[in-house]
C-alpha cells in the first residue's frame, strides 16, 4: 500500500505539470507563430516480485512473472511543428513562412534567435525590427521614401521610390532551418535558441534546395494551438488528477482498517 501512495502522487505530479502545459498553451492561442507543446510521459522503474522467465520448478519458468510498477514521469515537452493558420493583415511588413524555416533575429548579446512571428517594423533609421527592437538578420534597411515594399516568396525585397518606375532591389530575406527543431530551446518573446539537441542552423533562401518553406507578404502565420483540443486534453488531465486522488484515498482507508486490526 505504501506503494499506491507514491505512485499515485506519482501520476498527481505529472498531472499537475500537464495543466501547466495546457495552460501555457492555451495562453498563447493568440500568438502569432507559437507552436504547442505536448508532454511525453514515461513510466518509472518496477518492482519484480517475480522476475518474468524464473524458475518455477526444476523443469517449468513462469511465463509472465509478477512485477508492480511505481508510477510516471514526465519525459519530455514535444513542440508540435504544424503549420498555423494564416491570417491576412495587408501590412507589408507582416510575413509568414510557408512550410519549414525560422526567420532569425539578433539578440543585444550578439547571440541569434530563431522565430516564426514574422510581425517586422521599422526602425527610426529604416531598419526593419521585430516588436522588441532587435534586427531582422541579415540587415535589411529601407529606404526612408520607398512608397512601395515588396517581398518575394524567395525572399527578395524590393522598393519604389518616387520618380522611379523600376523597382529597386535593397536585400534578400533568408530563412534557418534545423536537423531537429524541436531541440530549440524557447525562451520566451517568441525566440527559440541553438543548442546542441537541435543541431547548427542551416540558412538558405526561401524555397531553395535546402528545404526551406516560402515567404508569404501581407500574412502572419496563427498559433497553431487548438482550443477545443486544448479543453479536452485539460478535461482528460482533471479526470486523471482525480483518480489518482482517489487512489490515494482508498490506500489510506486500508491502513485505517490495518490499523483498527492491531488495536
Amino acid at each position: 500500500m505504501y506503494r499506491a501512495l507514491f505512485t499515485a502522487a506519482s501520476g498527481m505530479e505529472a498531472q499537475q505539470l500537464n495543466l501547466d502545459n495546457v495552460a501555457n498553451n492555451l495562453a498563447n492561442s493568440s500568438t502569432a507563430g507559437f507552436r504547442r507543446r505536448r508532454l511525453q510521459f514515461q513510466d518509472l522503474i518496477y518492482q519484480s516480485l517475480v522476475a518474468p522467465g524464473a524458475a518455477a520448478t526444476q523443469q517449468t519458468t513462469y511465463p509472465t512473472g509478477l512485477q508492480v510498477g511505481l508510477g510516471t514521469r514526465t519525459a519530455s515537452s514535444e513542440v508540435i511543428q504544424q503549420q498555423g493558420d494564416p491570417d491576412q493583415t495587408g501590412n507589408p511588413l507582416d510575413l509568414s513562412i510557408q512550410g519549414a524555416g525560422f526567420f532569425q533575429i539578433q539578440l543585444p548579446s550578439g547571440e541569434l534567435a530563431f522565430t516564426r512571428s514574422g510581425a517586422f517594423h521599422l526602425d527610426s533609421t529604416g531598419i526593419v525590427v521585430d516588436a522588441q527592437g532587435n534586427q531582422l538578420q541579415p540587415a535589411l534597411t529601407i529606404p526612408a521614401a520607398a512608397t512601395n515594399i515588396t517581398i518575394g516568396s524567395d525572399g527578395t525585397v524590393s522598393v519604389t521610390l518616387p520618380n522611379q518606375q523600376q523597382a529597386q532591389t535593397v536585400g534578400t530575406i533568408q530563412l534557418a532551418t534545423f536537423a531537429n527543431p524541436g531541440g530549440l530551446n524557447s525562451v520566451g518573446n517568441n525566440y527559440l535558441l541553438e543548442t546542441t539537441a537541435s543541431g547548427n542552423p542551416i540558412v538558405g533562401t526561401p524555397g531553395g534546395a535546402e528545404g526551406l518553406g516560402t515567404i508569404q507578404q501581407g500574412v502572419l502565420e496563427n498559433s497553431n494551438v487548438d482550443v477545443v483540443g486544448e479543453f479536452i486534453e485539460m478535461i482528460i488531465a482533471q479526470r486523471s488528477y482525480e483518480a489518482s486522488s482517489r487512489v490515494v484515498h482508498a490506500a489510506d482507508e486500508m491502513f485505517q482498517t490495518i490499523n483498527g486490526l492491531t488495536t
